[in-house]
């Protein structure tokens, strides 16, 4: 049984190393390789492991939790946090690449792109900066000019809009959210009808906003209709 735990917590902590190694880009969004680089790093690790009795299971599993516990209780201590969970990296700055930090985070220039491009940043010199986060994910701070303009900036006062709660999925009734909004199946049921449609189950997606009880129904086919 010693034996069994000391080879469980050091290819534990190997695996941890591992892992790290390979950049926060492996965290954040697996390409193939990355995906299949875990699979094997995870099945060649387990491998030498023989779990063969309950008591090695129940060992094992115990003995994982508390070394997730006792890393995550870690994490909290600034000191420590940086080895075992890693520290952010600027890879925009005022407008401008950072070469050597996207080379030394092993993230590519196609994929910080495509990463800026999903928030809406096109053009980096919109950007003020563009931050590697630890877990993978990439934070975009834009610049000042380049921010969306909000109620509060133009000191309005918005209404408001309402939240459309969904009282139909793939033609099945969400009676828990009717219920929220003091409606029944007899009323969703007339409503459809007026909207053109006799059968529940031809809508695809139906939501009534909680304000002011519109409707909007869609057939998932291109038809969209309100009420």
């Amino acid at each position: 049984m010693l034996s069994f735990i000391g080879s469980l917590l050091f290819l534990f902590f190997v695996a941890i190393v591992v892992v790290r190694f390979m950049g926060k880009t492996a965290l954040a969004q697996f390409t193939p390789h990355d995906f299949t680089a875990i699979f094997f790093i995870i099945a060649i690790a387990m491998n030498p492991i023989e779990v063969n009795t309950i008591g090695k299971a129940l060992t094992g599993i115990v003995l994982i939790i508390v070394l997730h516990l006792s890393f995550s209780r870690l994490s909290l201590y600034n000191s420590l946090n940086r080895f075992i969970v890693g520290e952010p990296t600027i890879l925009i700055k005022h407008g401008k690449l950072d070469r050597a930090n996207l080379k030394k985070s092993r993230f590519s220039l196609a994929e910080l792109l495509s990463s800026v491009r999903s928030q809406g940043y096109a053009d980096i010199s919109n950007i003020q900066y563009a931050i590697l986060e630890p877990n993978g994910a990439i934070s975009v701070l834009p610049k000042e000019e380049a921010m969306p303009v909000t109620a509060k900036m133009m000191e309005l006062e918005p209404e408001y809009q309402g939240f459309p709660m969904a009282v139909i999925i793939e033609g099945d009734i969400q009676y828990e959210n009717l219920r929220l909004i003091h409606k029944d199946k007899t009323w969703l049921e007339e409503a459809m009808k007026e909207t053109g449609f006799s059968n529940v189950r031809d809508v695809f997606y139906a939501s009534v906003k909680d304000t002011n009880r519109s409707l909007v129904v869609d057939d998932g086919q291109g038809t969209i209709r309100t009420l």
